[in-house]
């Protein structure tokens, strides 16, 4: 299995057995680290142990392991321990961490000091909550590799290009959606940005829907815009009217055309009798959900012979509804 002058620790090899690694894994696992070979079994087994304290099933951890062997060569005190504890803060839910671990393992292998605390700085000086923060690492954990300089200053410098502020709306746009710092400028970013002004939105607007509804930005144009975008001009949406529900209703461009877009037009064409024109004048109206919202308030509608415009039929809420038309319970 290993070279002359490479033999593997005569303890290391029956320790990985002892966990259900046959000989060809444990090859498998010298292979990608080399320190493994000679690693301490009585250090390796404390890592073992320790990680099964932190909501990683037993069942999973040959899964870990195989992805990161290296985890079993870190020293238990001065690194796994520390990491760990650090990242626990980070968590909302007791699993979170562990759940992060099984998703990316080579999350514990960067330095609290050197690559972890920078990491938290970085965002809270851009005005993250702490709370997102944890979402940004332990729901995506693989951010942890990237760097600060060339990965995540770039999308702030980027979004700052666009007129936001570095030292509030920036933070405001992460606090909505974290994971937009994972996505890369010039491959993802900049050509949703570019899409936005093709179909006549200015600069005013673009920075209303980045400002409120940020994931837009991250989604790609061929794969998603384009084709919602294809499929308003076929519902007969002129090019003013696209330019308002996308202002309006920014997501809108990234809803599913089958699941929720067509059915909600649909319905508001063949059941509630009304023009695609009227959902331009009220984007809000596709935000609303199908049978929850529009199917029983049109249903009280025409129950009682009324009519009126979408914003009065939606712009209530439940309770406001419900004492407006009478509804016993106030139940909506």
């Amino acid at each position: 299995m290993a070279t002359d002058g490479e033999k593997p620790n005569n303890e290391i090899t029956p320790f990985l057995k002892s966990k259900g690694f046959d000989e060809k894994a444990i090859q498998e696992l010298f292979n990608k680290c080399k320190a493994l070979q000679h690693a301490d079994s009585k250090n390796a087994a404390a890592n073992w142990d320790y990680l099964t304290t932190v909501g990683i099933q037993e069942r999973k951890l040959p899964h870990v392991i195989s992805k990161c062997p290296k985890i079993l060569t870190l020293d238990h005190e001065e690194r796994l321990v520390p990491t760990v504890q650090c990242l626990l803060t980070l968590g909302s839910k007791p699993g979170d961490v562990g759940a992060a671990v099984v998703k990316f393992p080579n999350i514990l292998c960067h330095s609290v000091d050197e690559k972890l605390c920078p990491l938290l700085a970085f965002f809270q000086s851009l005005g993250v909550s702490d709370k997102q923060i944890g979402k940004l690492l332990l729901f995506n954990p693989r951010l942890v590799s990237y760097s600060i300089e060339t990965k995540f200053s770039k999308v702030v410098e980027f979004l700052a290009s666009l007129g936001f502020d570095k030292g509030e709306h920036i933070g405001k746009i992460l606090n909505k959606d974290p994971f937009i710092v994972g996505y890369n400028v010039e491959k993802r970013l900049r050509p949703t940005t570019e899409f936005l002004k093709s179909i006549g939105l200015g600069e005013q607007e673009i920075r209303r829907v980045v400002l409120n509804f940020p994931e837009v930005l991250s989604r790609d144009v061929d794969k998603i815009l384009r084709p919602n975008l294809a499929f308003l001009k076929r519902r007969g949406f002129s090019n003013g009217e696209i330019i308002l529900l996308v202002s309006g209703y920014p997501p809108i461009l990234i809803k599913s055309v089958k699941n929720s877009l067509e059915p909600k037009i649909k319905f508001l064409v063949e059941e509630m009798g009304r023009q695609v024109a009227e959902a331009a004048e009220y984007p809000q109206f596709f935000g609303h959900g199908l049978k929850k919202s529009l199917e029983f308030r049109h249903k009280v509608l025409k129950e009682r012979n009324m009519s009126c415009s979408l914003s009065e039929m939606l712009g209530l809420n439940q309770k406001k509804f419900a004492a407006k038309y009478g509804l016993v319970g106030g139940i909506c």
